[in-house]
């Protein structure tokens, strides 16, 4: 999976946001706003990659346990993927 190539990341402070342009703009008519961990998961969207490396990723780079990276990962990726912004 990767980010759809109709969505762009722009960050603000301390802030990301996933913002549609072109025909992604047509059917999504908002932003998805992340925090600091949803823009790392974000980055690594922007290449092909699945949940379970995203998932070592966060571990690798967070102090997190396993179960609560699994589920902050696949509560992002649920969220971009509800307003079109994943490919799979």
């Amino acid at each position: 999976m990767r980010l759809n190539k109709d969505f762009i990341i722009q960050q603000m402070e301390d802030e990301t946001m996933v913002v549609p342009i072109g025909k992604a703009s047509m059917q999504f008519h908002g932003v998805v706003r992340g925090n600091e961990t949803a823009a790392f998961i974000i980055d690594l969207l922007k290449n092909d990659i699945s949940e379970k490396a995203i998932v070592d990723g966060v571990l690798e780079t967070y102090e997190i346990d396993e179960t609560t990276a699994k589920a902050d990962v696949h509560a992002v990726i649920e969220q971009l993927r509800s307003v079109g912004a994943i490919e799979d």
